[in-house]
């Protein structure tokens, strides 16, 4: 009831509804993002710092399966800047004239390669628990974005009197609070090619808005569509008010 009178009461006032983390009741702190609202848009500088996140970290552990190198040309990478990054990966290819796998350079039209080659071989390098897929996870969690935000910077130390358990971090908008996946971002851990400073809360930023696009890649051609359809029904209206009022015109 207390989630259900928050949200009902965000839009009486006419702001957005507040986010919970999903499976619990944790507010999850507002933030603004270019793509809010019906005329909001990607920022394209912010995605490709986002990308950068995601490859110099998040790749590490966490695969995006249904995203191709060709796709980054979408958030303002060039085409030579493409294969360049596809060539950066290896991905496995095959089976060759002998009949076996092999490794190659990854190409434009590749699907970003996972880093383990099955869900055991993950599971084993990270101590039982299943880094998850990225590619859809900005519209699988309640909250979004913003829920990705809120745990990327809500690592802290537990409050006095709780126990965390073995190989577990302290999240303070992790349902449960309790964490298997240790602290991805720290102060400066990568350099931006724009020269934007690496803070944390910069770093969670941008990879959120990058896994927002990545889930969503056609948002901004939803929006224009949906900005069409109304101004289209607005004109249709009018023209239906007109053409009545001269029949009935007609009628008197």
């Amino acid at each position: 009831m207390t989630k259900l009178r928050a949200i009902l009461a965000a839009l009486a006032l006419g702001v957005s509804a507040p986010a919970f983390a999903a499976g619990g009741d944790i507010a999850i702190p507002p933030h603004d993002w270019s793509f809010e609202g019906p005329f909001g848009t990607f920022d394209r500088a912010e995605l490709q710092r986002g990308y950068q996140v995601y490859k110099e970290v998040c790749a590490a552990c966490h695969a995006m399966k249904y995203v191709a190198f060709r796709n980054l040309r979408d958030i303002g990478f060039t085409e030579a800047e493409v294969k360049a990054l596809a060539a950066t990966f290896e991905v496995t290819d095959g089976p060759n004239d002998s009949g076996e796998m092999f490794q190659r350079p990854g190409l434009p039209q590749d699907k970003f390669p996972s880093p383990f080659p099955n869900e055991k071989a993950a599971r084993a390098a990270n101590g039982g628990a299943y880094p998850l897929d990225l590619s859809l996870i900005a519209k699988a969690r309640a909250g979004g974005p913003e829920y990705l935000r809120a745990l990327l910077i809500g690592y802290q130390d537990a409050p006095a009197g709780v126990e965390v358990g073995e190989g577990l971090q302290y999240n303070a908008y992790f349902p449960g609070h309790q964490i298997a996946m240790p602290k991805p971002l720290n102060e400066d851990q990568v350099t931006y090619a724009d020269g934007t400073k690496a803070s944390v809360e910069q770093m969670a930023h941008d990879v959120s808005a990058f896994l927002m696009w990545a889930a969503e890649p056609k948002l901004e051609d939803r929006k224009r569509m949906g900005l069409k359809v109304m101004i289209f029904l607005v004109v249709l209206t009018g023209l239906f008010f007109a053409a009545k009022k001269r029949i009935w015109a007609k009628l008197h």
